[in-house]
Formats: structure tokens, sequence, C-alpha cells
């Protein structure tokens, strides 16, 4: 079951983009079917992919109608492929067809970031090292966004700026260096929350290490300067890999044994996964 904050949360966005949508009504379907009728229509994929979102997808007709009802044929997570029949959606036809394109975006998006998601998570398949997503969402859906992640197989990095003290180049300017960021972050944080720091240089990765970080991220480091940088700090933090992760490039992260490595490509470069709702079926 949802967590009820959690539910409210993702209806509050829900109702933002059917608002968006159909501020006044929808004009077409007013013309076509101006009193109720009840009907059917059916969820097809039109590729091969990572189904995820379908609560989201049923919930966006809920809200609508609460008498809508959605069958899905598989389950979040699951493999689907060019043609297959996902789910069906029985209802007032109006709210069929209301709820179409809201309800396709929010499954496709999400279904494109599990589909990108499983294709990079294969590559860490019997290693220690996890794979986790980053803040690089669209702004208003990273709820959505990062459960597309869990369910593509990859992994969760902080949700939010609340989260985790992360201290990147900017801070570690403003502080006047990493040790007097990673002191001030002791100073203010809550003991509970884990202190990383972003590292650029070899440099950096050394003065890290003995200002005690939790975690030390190598961000854009070349492949020789990370496993340098992973013997140096050899177990005394935990080891982030990060910059410009890609399908393309995942495959060369694997020999390391970093602990994590984080991919905005996950949310910020996945495509969408293409579906339609097709055979609409109107009762008599």
């Amino acid at each position: 079951m949802t967590d009820p904050m959690l539910q409210a949360k993702m209806d509050s966005a829900i109702l933002l983009a059917l608002e968006e949508d159909m501020p006044a009504g929808d004009l077409s379907t007013m013309a076509v079917m101006p009193e109720p009728r009840r009907g059917r229509v059916q969820l097809i994929a039109k590729q091969d992919g990572v189904i995820a979102g379908l609560s989201v997808f049923a919930r966006v007709f809920e809200l609508i109608d609460p008498e809508t009802c959605v069958e899905a044929l598989v389950d979040d997570g699951d493999e689907v492929f060019a043609g297959q029949h996902i789910a069906t959606v029985e209802g007032d036809v109006r709210v069929l067809l209301e709820g179409e394109r809201t309800a396709l975006n929010f499954l496709q998006r999400m279904s494109g970031i599990a589909t990108y998601t499983r294709r990079i998570a294969r590559f860490f398949e019997g290693t220690k090292t996890r794979l986790v997503c980053t803040r690089k969402t669209t702004p208003g859906l990273r709820i959505f966004e990062r459960e597309a992640v869990r369910l593509g197989g990859g992994g969760l990095h902080r949700a939010g700026l609340s989260d985790a003290v992360m201290l990147k180049d900017n801070h570690i300017d403003a502080a006047g260096g990493v040790a007097a960021a990673v002191a001030a972050a002791r100073a203010t944080a809550p003991f509970t929350a884990k202190v990383e720091v972003e590292c650029e240089s070899l440099d950096m990765v050394r003065e890290a290490v003995a200002a005690g970080a939790d975690i030390i991220m190598l961000d854009n480091m070349g492949h020789d300067a990370m496993a340098e940088a992973i013997a140096y700090i050899g177990g005394r933090a935990t080891v982030e890999a990060s910059g410009n992760v890609s399908a393309e490039n995942a495959a060369g992260y694997v020999d390391l044994g970093v602990d994590v490595v984080s991919c905005g490509a996950l949310t910020h470069s996945a495509g969408i996964l293409d579906l339609s709702l097709k055979h609409l079926e109107v009762f008599e």
C-alpha cells in the first residue's frame, strides 16, 4: 500500500497535469460523446521495453472518475514487447478519452526511464557496484522518475538537498577548501547525515580522506586516475564514480569495483517507451 503522504504528493502532480491538459474540459470528447456511455480500451506496447508506472496510469483515470477500472495484465518492472496487450481500461468513455494523453505521458516517461535503467544496470549484475540516479530530474516529477529507476533495477541517491550533505565544487570554494567544508558540515548537520565530497583530482581525494569524508565522489576522472584514487582511499570511505555515465560507457566502470556509480542520464536522457490506447469499444 502506498504511503498516504506519498500518494497525496502523486495525486497533486497528476491533478496539475490534468488541469494543464484540459483547463476548461475536453472539447473533442464533449462533441462526440455528450452523454455518459460505458466502454473499454486496450493499452498496447508499440516497442520492447520495461513497463513502469501502471499504478500512476490507473490513478489518472481514477482521479477523473473513481468508477474507472484498470486491469493490468503485467506487473511494473516486467519486460514487454511490441504489440503486447498490457492492460484494459473500462469505464465512462468520456473519462477514457479525457485521461488518455495524461495517463500515457506518465506511463511512457516512467517506462522509458525503467527501460534505460535496466539496460545500464545489467552491466553491474553480479558485482558489488550499485547503479543509482541523481537529482537531474524533471521539475515536479522526481517522485515518479525515481520510482521508474527503482523498477528498472537501479538504486536511489539522495531525494533532495535535505537528505544528506554533498559538498560539490562550489560548496568547497565557498568554504575555502575541502577540510574547511567538511568541518563546517560536521559542525552544523545532524550526526545522522553522511558527508560526501565531490573530488575532481587525486589531491582533492587525499584532502577528503584526511578530512574524514564518509563518501568520496570521483567526478569526471579518467579510468586510471579513478583506479589510483580507489587504491589510495583503501576502504576508508564509500566510493562513488560519476560524470557523464551512459549506456555507451558504463561497461568501463565495471572493473573498478567502486561502491556506487551515479548516472544522471537515467532520468535526464532516457527516451519514452512508445505505448498507445487502442481498440476502443463503446457498449450499447
